[in-house]
């Protein structure tokens, strides 16, 4: 038995305006009728999908890659994730991903299914993958990312995010996801 599924939306939009845009996001302001019946503004910022990888070594090692994250300030050890370009499929980001950030080209693709990433006021949907039989190759950072590389025990990542050590939600969702995957 799944969970209910609700399909009228409490919600009505009267009208939409983009208020800012650059090449990651764009930023919407509606004018709504909130569930209650009342007028509001509801902001929003739409983030083209994103895959997020768990790329597993035969020794069940996992590759994350680090970055110093400006939103937070502070330096985060994450799975190899990156947004779709126009029209492709999120396998073949995934794929595209894999090798930009960490030189792996994978074999064995399995679909870990999605997550609503900060469903209040984004349209964040990542896709997770798991990557197995895994080849190393010269990674193709993009000019803005500084990553570091680093393959330790999947069940030490594992506990890194029980520790909160990794905090990154597609990491922690990645990770707990492909836990269950493997038992």
């Amino acid at each position: 038995m799944g969970l209910p599924k609700i399909k009228k939306n409490p919600w009505r939009t009267l009208g939409s305006k983009r208020v800012y845009q650059n090449q990651w996001i764009k930023v919407r302001e509606d004018q709504v009728i909130t569930p209650d019946g009342q007028k509001g503004i509801y902001g929003m910022i739409e983030i083209k999908p994103s895959a997020g990888i768990i790329a597993l070594a035969e020794k069940k090692e996992i590759y994350l890659v680090g970055q110093w994250r400006y939103t937070h300030r502070k330096y985060s050890w994450e799975i190899p994730t990156g947004g779709a370009k126009p029209n492709e499929k999120l396998l073949a980001t995934a794929k595209r991903e894999l090798l930009e950030e960490t030189g792996l080209i994978a074999k064995k693709w399995i679909s870990l299914g999605t997550i609503d990433n900060s469903n209040g006021y984004t349209n964040d949907v990542v896709y997770l993958f798991l990557a197995r039989k895994l080849k190393k190759t010269k990674p193709k950072f993009e000019p803005t990312e500084k990553l570091k590389i680093i393959k330790i025990p999947f069940q030490k990542a594992v506990q890194l995010v029980m520790e909160n050590q990794i905090t990154d939600s597609i990491s922690v969702a990645g990770i707990l996801k492909a836990k269950e995957c493997l038992q």
